[in-house]
């Protein structure tokens, strides 16, 4: 076990971590497992959220304190920030194009769709700033009246859940602030008003990158004399929270395992429902993880040969897969940052300059598999409501789900508010994220690794665009 790779560690811990869930589920362990082993998962992903700040900081600092010219700084700023955008545009566009051809929505039953539809438009009706987007009327249709009186009922239950439920109005609330943001809104949530409580709190991340460019640039700006002690402080310190990534890692095999494990404790307490939960939304699911897998398997890869002739297929998810399957224990791309920026440097052999300021940025506003998973789910739940898209309204759906991806970069629970905001872009009933939360855990883990893939590419490209790289790494 010594020798193995650690990403294969990763690998057993993940697999181990399952089966024991299944087990701890049917034998009636559930309570033992989220109360003895489920909390070391809560230790691992609190370990490097912890580190991820800082080391976020003191890195973009040291990177952008010893350009030998600011001028890269701006370009490299551009590069990266055009590069994110198209490959999330690329995203979206790719998750429309699968959700359109399989049709997921129309596998549930005729029937319940049909229900779905009259909901649909008594809903529209119960507001008065929302049309019903296709025309048609179920809802006044005589051939459907066994099913009105029902649909009826079943929408006055969902109300008043939705209004009894103060998390949902809490999104809402999120939501409508993000709509309401003004063109220039980004670049003032981009400046902190204090930098210390930008530092304590994960969901403030941009500010503390504005911070530590501008800190790195003015370290550049002012004599070598003043200058060196600072960078050497700030370098030493850099070097310090680098190693403790690599003393967490070295126990992440047995942290995944308990993650695993505690994540589907919580989540199932019979077998019957574990095995509801993958069931579930099958078809929807299924589309989604596709859409997903093309992304990482083709996609990048692709994209990553035009720049990179010399990275070769297996090379590359061989350098990268420690931090892709953290990623998906850990559904986070913030905690999943130091060990990505591990494999993006000594891996990948991304220098230090590009690494420290292209994945930070990435990890706070590259969503391209949040973005995905937006478009898909959004048409997917239009689908099992009777309701036909147009290629405009797609449209829509790729430009709202493009923006809110940043606009949304800072605020808790950023996927949900995110698909809040594109299902009113295209006038469709919030409420309808609750279709989605019985599988939402697990998709989540698997859009998160392309969220990192994404940005460990652009990272990669943006390198050898600068001549920023090491071969030797690289070809390794």
């Amino acid at each position: 076990m010594k020798n193995l790779a650690l990403h294969w560690k990763i690998i057993i811990g993940l697999g181990l971590g399952i089966i024991y869930a299944y087990i701890s589920v049917d034998l009636g362990w559930n309570q033992f497992t989220k109360q003895w082993i489920s909390p070391f998962g809560d230790i691992f992903i609190r370990l490097l959220k912890f580190i991820a700040v800082p080391l976020v900081m003191f890195s973009i600092i040291s990177g952008v304190s010893t350009l030998p010219d600011l001028s890269k700084l701006g370009r490299m700023g551009a590069k990266t920030l055009l590069a994110y955008l198209l490959t999330t545009i690329t995203a979206v566009s790719i998750g429309l194009l699968f959700v359109n051809l399989a049709k997921p929505g129309e596998s549930i039953a005729q029937e319940q769709r049909i229900k779905n539809r009259i909901k649909y438009e008594l809903w529209t009706q119960q507001n008065d700033d929302v049309e019903i987007l296709d025309g048609k009327s179920f809802l006044t249709d005589p051939a459907y009246a066994d099913y009105q009186q029902e649909a009826k009922m079943a929408l006055d239950e969902e109300n008043q859940r939705t209004a009894n439920d103060q998390t949902f109005a809490k999104r809402m609330k999120n939501a409508a602030a993000v709509k309401s943001k003004g063109p220039l809104q980004f670049f003032v949530d981009f400046v902190p008003e204090n930098i210390f409580a930008a530092l304590s709190s994960g969901k403030l991340m941009l500010q503390v990158i504005f911070f530590s460019i501008f800190f790195g640039i003015v370290l550049v700006m002012i004599p070598e004399s003043q200058s060196k002690p600072v960078i050497d402080l700030i370098t030493g310190i850099n070097e310090v929270f680098l190693k403790m990534v690599e003393v967490i890692m070295n126990a992440a095999p047995f942290f995944v395992f308990a993650l695993m494990a505690g994540v589907i404790a919580k989540m199932a307490s019979t077998t019957e429902e574990v095995i509801e939960i993958f069931k579930g939304l099958a078809s929807y699911s299924l589309v989604l993880v596709a859409a997903l897998a093309f992304m990482v398997l083709v996609f990048y890869p692709l994209l990553l040969r035009l720049f990179v002739r010399k990275l070769t297929y297996s090379a590359f998810f061989r350098k990268l897969s420690p931090a892709q399957f953290l990623a998906f224990s850990t559904s986070s791309s913030a905690a999943t940052l130091p060990v990505t920026m591990e494999c993006v440097r000594d891996n990948l052999g991304v220098s230090k300059n590009v690494s420290n300021f292209v994945l930070p940025i990435g990890a706070t506003v590259n969503m391209d598999g949040t973005s995905m998973y937006q478009a898909v789910a959004v048409v997917f739940m239009a689908q099992m409501h009777f309701i036909d898209l147009t290629i405009v309204q797609q449209l829509t759906i790729v430009f709202t789900a493009t923006l809110a991806s940043i606009g949304t970069a800072a605020v808790p629970s950023a996927g949900l508010i995110m698909m809040i905001v594109v299902l009113q872009s295209v006038g469709l009933n919030p409420a309808w994220i609750a279709i989605i939360f019985p599988v939402d855990r697990i998709l989540d883990m698997c859009r998160t690794i392309v969220n990192v893939t994404g940005d460990a590419s652009v990272s990669t490209i943006i390198a050898k665009t600068e001549n920023d790289i090491d071969m030797e790494i690289l070809e390794s």
